[in-house]
């Protein structure tokens, strides 16, 4: 092997891959990242369950699928397909918005002197 030859081998030699880094992975940002789109999940489905049983609390509250029946009964047939608000942003909004259910009205306090 001539000198040129060397001088040629020895720049191309550099430029090889190193095989030893080459199959080597981490598995931390996996565990990670699969956490994160699983509770991404969970969340998205929770908020769905939450506007649906808002819409359908929403649809008894307004008297919006009376049974046709039976008087003072509820249309279970109507509260799947209702919509009782325009959007399901309204509520999603209403319901994390009222956690505590409403009661009665409180009567006024009376003081006396």
């Amino acid at each position: 092997m001539s000198n040129v030859e060397g001088k040629i081998l020895r720049i191309y030699d550099k430029s090889k891959p190193e095989d030893e880094d080459l199959y080597e992975t981490s598995h931390v940002n996996h565990w990670a990242w699969g956490l994160a789109v699983l509770l991404l999940g969970v969340v998205f489905w929770l908020c769905v369950a939450l506007v649906n049983a808002e819409n359908q609390r929403y649809a008894m509250m307004t008297n919006k699928c009376p049974d046709p029946v039976f008087a003072g009964s509820i249309d279970k047939q109507c509260l799947v397909t209702v919509r009782s608000r325009d959007h399901w942003w309204e509520h999603l909004g209403y319901a994390i918005t009222h956690v505590s259910p409403e009661g009665p009205p409180k009567p006024p306090v009376v003081r006396r002197h």
